[in-house]
């Protein structure tokens, strides 16, 4: 998943294939020429290819001992890579590139054939997993990367944007620790989240590692083993909410759709910050773990890929301020339940922060509400 050029986006599939020593050796070779690439492109501030091929190509045969269609690439991933540095207004040092990839290009640096990946130099690397996708992604630029012991080829393809369509309503998204609601001022529905479950994972790898990190602790017992279980965890933890992360932004923006509405969500910009400030270190942490621009994430790239409208809104008093009369007067009557001292409207904490976001959404989006809050006819989208 990534956002493309304007106007396009750009989606992927992956596919595991077995990591073969050549691939390995391949893949080292790629990384260093990368970065000697990325580092001679800045110092010599070369921007257009045709610079960069003259500068680049022979060094990357000759002193990498890449094949002819893999140097092409590796300075074209470069060049990408600096000027990606380059139009960062808040760049800092040069960039490096740890992360083993290559980039591959049909027909001349990767083919598929008969259940195997061959790579420009006679590497065979065994697809292990099959996407069933891959007939919408035959002759694409691919890249093969090496992570965690795995190794995947993505597959990538740019397609137009679909154009939004005029929603007739809006589907708020209120994010919390427990759970996420969602809704418009009728419909509420609930999601609970995998903080808990998370943090249980994150817990264990932080407890491993405070044991096996006791200085007296003899040198011997501490292995590989447990780096690798330690990591194990902390991986899982981030697996978990990333999976729950991309299933409930899904849920949503179909729901969305399905009704022909928008969606809209707080902008978290800068929540982690206040984050850090709580006391409770447990509570602290399941807070931090949650990621909620994670979930943000996911629903604004699933609201682009299904032309589903979206409004981002400022998070500043949903959940003190009433959505009928909008008053400061909220007090808490019962556990997470608010009433308005002026109104008298009473609701949960959850809905009200739903209640004011779609408000907020519908003056962003200026969408008309539907008087005395009853609904109009649902129709599908255009």
């Amino acid at each position: 998943m990534a956002s493309g050029d304007e106007g396009l986006l750009t989606l992927s599939i992956g596919m595991r294939v077995s990591p073969e020593p050549g691939a390995m050796e391949l893949l080292r070779r790629y990384n260093t020429a990368l970065n000697y690439a990325i580092n001679k492109i800045l110092r010599l501030n070369l921007k257009k290819i045709g610079e960069v091929h003259n500068a680049l190509y022979r060094e990357l045969r000759e002193w990498f001992n890449l094949p002819p269609r893999t140097a092409i690439d590796c300075y074209r991933d470069a060049l990408a890579n600096a000027n990606a540095w380059r139009n960062n207004p808040r760049r800092g040092r040069r960039p490096r590139v740890r992360k083993l990839s290559m980039l591959l290009h049909p027909g001349q640096s990767y083919w598929i054939r008969d259940g195997y990946v061959e790579i420009i130099g006679g590497i065979r690397l065994k697809i292990m997993g099959w996407d069933r996708r891959y007939d919408d992604y035959k002759n694409r630029e691919a890249r093969l990367v090496y992570r965690d012991g795995k190794m995947i080829l993505w597959i990538s393809k740019k397609v137009p944007k679909p154009e939004p369509y005029q929603p007739r309503d809006v589907i708020a998204v209120d994010i919390n620790e427990r759970k996420i609601v969602y809704g418009d001022h009728v419909i509420n529905k609930e999601r609970d989240t995998e903080v808990d479950r998370a943090h249980r994972w994150k817990k264990l790898a932080e407890d491993l590692q405070k044991r096996y990190s006791f200085t007296r602790y003899p040198a011997w017992r501490r292995r590989r083993g447990i780096l690798n279980r330690i990591r194990s965890y902390h991986r899982k933890a981030r697996n978990i909410l990333e999976d729950w992360a991309r299933k409930s932004a899904l849920e949503i923006v179909r729901f969305a759709k399905k009704l022909g509405y928008a969606v809209a969500r707080e902008d978290l910009t800068g929540l982690i910050n206040s984050l850090r400030k709580i006391k409770n270190k447990d509570h602290r942490t399941k807070l931090i773990i949650m990621g909620y621009k994670r979930l943000g994430k996911w629903i604004d790239w699933n609201a682009k890929k299904q032309g589903v409208p979206l409004a981002i809104v400022k998070p500043n008093g949903t959940s003190s301020r009433c959505p009928k009369c909008d008053s400061k007067g909220l007090k808490e009557v019962s556990y997470r339940r608010l009433r308005c001292s002026r109104c008298g409207f009473e609701a949960d904490r959850d809905v009200v922060g739903k209640l004011n976001i779609r408000k907020r959404a519908l003056k962003k989006l200026k969408i008309k509400a539907n008087p005395g809050g009853v609904l109009a006819p649902r129709l599908p989208p255009r």
